[in-house]
C-alpha cells in the first residue's frame, strides 16, 4: 500500500507494481498529485500549478527516466533559455543552455564561471546517477567541495553584479538564508542542471506529470484511490507493506503507537523551513518586461542584486516578511498557449515567508514584478491568492506552507527524517515522502529509493 499520490508516492508505487505486486494507492485529495497539480484557480479557461511549476531535476531523475511516460501522455516544453533575472534600469542576466554562451555575457567573471560549471555539465549523468565513470574527476572534487559552501562564499568568486545576482537567485531555492551550509550546492546543481538538461515542464500543467504515472501504474494493474484520508495505520486493509508519502508530522498522527518513542520523539522534533505565498495571474497578455531578452525564458527570478537577495532570505528567517521579498516567477503560456484561452496568459509567483505567516504578500510580489515589467499590474483580469494555510490544506506535507517538507539545514538536509532515512522501527512502514532523502523536488528519487528498499525487505522476508 502507498499512502500519498504525489510524485514520490506514484513513482514508489511505479516501482513495486513494476516487480510484480499488487498496489494500491489511497489518496486523501479529491484528486492525485500532491505538488503536482493543475487546476482553473482564476478562470474559465485558464491553468494553474498549484506548487511544482518548472521541472529542471525531474527530465534527469533517473527514477522516471526509466519509465516511458511519453507513452503515457507526457510531453516536455524547453523554453529557450532557463532562466532570466531582470536587473534594473531594464537590462537583465540569463542563463542560457548554452555553457559558453552564458560564460561570455559575464564579462571579466566569464572564466570563473566556465570553470566552476564545466565539471558539472560535462558529468551530469555521472551526477545524477545516469552514468557512472566520471569524465573529469578532478574538477568534479571540485565541483563537490564547492557545493558545501555557504552560497555568501561561493559569491565572492564573482565581482561583477549579472554573475552575483544570477547565482545568489539559484542559491535562493534552497529556502535558506545563503549564510548557511551547503547553499552553494542548490545553486551549482540547479545551474548546472539548466545547462545540461534545461529547466523544462509539462504541457498542459505540472498534472500532467502525475497523470502519466498513474497512466503508467494502471499497465501494471496497480490501484488509486481517491478522497480516502488514512486517520490510522492500523484501519488499513490488510497488506505487507505501507510506503507513506506523507510528512513526518503526519506519520507521527497515524502511527499511534506502533514506533518507539525515540522514533516518535524524532519525528515530533522534526524541523520545518519557512513557506510560500503563492499567486496566480490570469492575463489579458503576455508580461511586459523592460528587457525583451526575459521572454525567451519560463522561469525568472526578481530580486535585483545578490545583497537584495541575501537580505530577504535573512529577514524570512528572522521571522519578517521583506518589503521587497525574492521572487520566483513563471511563464508558462509563452511557450504552452494550451493553458489558457487563444491570446490570454498566465503567470505563476511566490516569494518565502516565515512558516505559517499570515501576512498577505500580494502587493510586494507584484510590486517586484512591476518594477522589471511597467505596466503588468494593467494586464491582470484576475488573480488568486495562496497562503501558507491554503497551500498546506491542499496538501498536508506542506507543514506551515514549507513545500520542502523540512528545513534543509544541515545535519536534517542528509539524515531526513532521522538517520533511518526511508526505513522506521516497524519493517513493515517506510516513508517516501520529500522528508527523506535526497530531499524536495520533482524527481520521484524519494519513493524509488523507499521503493527499492521495501523490495529488499519483501524480497528477503519481513
Amino acid at each position: 500500500m502507498v499512502i500519498g499520490s504525489g510524485p514520490n508516492g506514484l513513482t514508489a508505487a511505479v516501482t513495486i507494481a513494476g516487480a510484480g505486486y499488487r498496489v494500491l494507492v489511497l489518496e486523501a485529495a479529491g484528486e492525485i498529485g500532491g505538488g503536482t497539480r493543475t487546476l482553473g484557480l482564476t478562470l474559465p479557461g485558464f491553468l494553474h500549478d498549484i506548487c511544482s511549476a518548472i521541472h529542471p531535476l525531474a527530465v534527469s531523475s533517473p527514477a522516471l527516466l526509466a519509465m516511458p511516460l511519453g507513452l503515457h501522455g507526457l510531453e516536455w516544453i524547453q523554453p529557450a533559455a532557463p532562466l532570466a533575472h531582470p536587473l534594473d534600469g531594464g537590462r537583465s542576466v540569463a542563463l542560457d543552455r548554452s555553457l559558453a554562451t552564458t560564460a561570455t555575457s559575464l564579462g571579466g567573471d566569464g572564466g570563473a564561471y566556465h570553470r566552476l560549471f564545466s565539471p558539472a555539465v560535462r558529468n551530469w549523468e555521472l551526477l545524477t546517477g545516469n552514468l557512472r565513470i566520471p569524465r573529469d574527476p578532478i574538477g568534479l572534487l571540485r565541483f563537490g567541495r564547492s557545493s558545501a559552501r555557504p552560497a555568501s562564499r561561493l559569491l565572492e568568486t564573482f565581482r561583477g553584479t549579472p554573475a552575483r545576482a544570477l547565482v545568489a537567485g539559484a542559491a535562493a531555492h534552497s529556502n535558506l538564508t545563503l549564510e548557511a551550509s551547503f547553499t552553494s550546492g542548490f545553486a551549482l546543481s540547479l545551474m548546472a542542471a539548466g545547462h545540461a538538461v534545461g529547466w523544462p515542464f509539462p504541457r498542459r500543467g505540472a498534472g500532467s506529470i502525475a497523470a502519466a504515472l498513474a497512466s503508467y501504474l494502471d499497465s501494471f494493474g496497480g490501484t488509486i484511490e481517491t478522497g480516502v484520508r488514512v486517520n490510522s495505520l492500523d484501519e488499513l486493509p490488510p497488506h505487507r507493506m505501507v510506503l507513506c508519502d506523507v510528512s513526518p508530522r503526519e506519520l507521527l498522527r497515524i502511527s499511534g503507537a506502533r514506533f518507539p518513542a525515540w522514533y516518535r520523539r524524532r519525528l515530533d522534533e522534526y524541523a520545518y523551513g519557512p513557506a510560500a505565498f503563492k499567486v496566480d495571474w490570469a492575463l489579458d497578455a503576455p508580461i511586459p518586461w523592460a528587457d525583451p531578452g526575459c521572454c525567451r525564458a519560463a522561469t525568472l527570478h526578481l530580486g535585483g542584486t545578490a545583497e537584495e537577495i541575501a537580505a530577504s532570505e535573512r529577514a524570512v528567517w528572522a521571522g519578517g516578511c521583506p518589503e521587497r521579498p525574492f521572487v520566483i516567477a513563471a511563464q508558462h503560456t509563452l511557450f504552452d498557449p494550451s493553458r489558457a484561452p487563444e491570446g490570454k496568459h498566465t503567470a505563476w509567483a511566490y516569494c518565502h515567508v516565515p512558516n505559517g505567516s499570515t501576512a498577505d504578500m500580494t502587493a510586494r510580489i507584484e510590486q517586484q514584478i512591476e518594477r522589471f515589467a511597467p505596466g503588468f499590474r494593467d494586464r491582470i483580469l484576475a488573480r488568486s491568492t495562496l497562503g501558507p494555510a491554503d497551500l498546506e490544506a491542499h496538501n498536508p506535507n506542506l507543514v506551515g506552507g514549507d513545500f520542502c517538507c523540512g528545513a534543509n539545514l544541515w545535519p536534517q538536509l542528509f539524515a531526513r527524517p532521522t538517520i533511518l532515512a526511508w526505513y522506521t522501527p516497524d519493517r513493515r512502514v517506510l516513508i517516501c515522502s520529500s522528508a527523506t532523502p535526497p530531499g524536495a523536488g520533482v524527481h520521484g528519487l524519494c519513493g524509488y529509493l523507499a521503493a527499492r528498499a521495501a523490495l529488499r525487505r519483501l524480497r528477503g522476508g519481513l
